[in-house]
């Protein structure tokens, strides 16, 4: 038995060493060469940061593409999903009562129409990104809060929508944050 004693605590010390002060070292090393600097890519307008790019915001003002709803309204500390299924009558409370805010606020939109996305938070609840259906069904009410023509800000979700990586790996994506920024600077 005392012939094991010994080993281990040297091994535990080593695993220490390594596993809780090399390891992360490396990898603050290797997020410093990412954008942001391992601080997270932040989105500057007029040189004040207004968010973050990976992370979802609220938006409240009708003027503005909607964002996907948060369980954690929207607080990065601590991101979560809100872990109700389908069967369960508080949720389907909450999606009925998102689904009839929506369509209060986009007049013309059938409720068969609203993408799910929309009116589910997402696993995180800090979802930066629409699909461009979720944007595009946005589209009429921005446009005439805005007095924008309909085909203009179409195109600018299309400028926005950011392809499958590798044309393959998942959906199709617009980031809000950046779509409402692109939004306040047309002419």
């Amino acid at each position: 038995m005392k012939a094991h004693i010994g080993p281990a605590i040297r091994l535990t010390l080593v695993m220490l060493v390594l596993l809780a002060v090399i390891y992360p070292l490396v990898v603050a090393g290797i997020a410093k060469l990412a954008p942001g600097g391992g601080k997270g890519e932040t989105v500057t307008v007029n040189g004040k940061v207004v968010g973050y790019k990976l992370i979802g915001q609220k938006f409240t003002e009708d003027r503005y593409f909607n964002s996907r709803p948060s369980a954690v309204d929207y607080n990065a500390a601590g991101s979560g999903g809100s872990n109700k299924g389908l069967s369960n009558p508080d949720y389907l409370k909450t999606v009925q009562a998102r689904i009839e805010t929506f369509l209060v606020h986009n007049p013309g939109v059938k409720k068969a129409d609203i993408p799910a996305e929309l009116v589910t938070a997402s696993g995180s609840g800090l979802d930066p990104d629409l699909s461009p259906a979720g944007a595009k069904i946005q589209v009429a009410r921005i446009a005439n809060l805005r007095g924008v023509p309909i085909e203009k800000l179409t195109q600018l979700v299309d400028q926005h929508t950011e392809s499958p990586l590798l044309g393959l790996l998942g959906p199709a994506k617009v980031n809000v944050l950046a779509l409402n920024v692109a939004l306040d600077h047309l002419k």
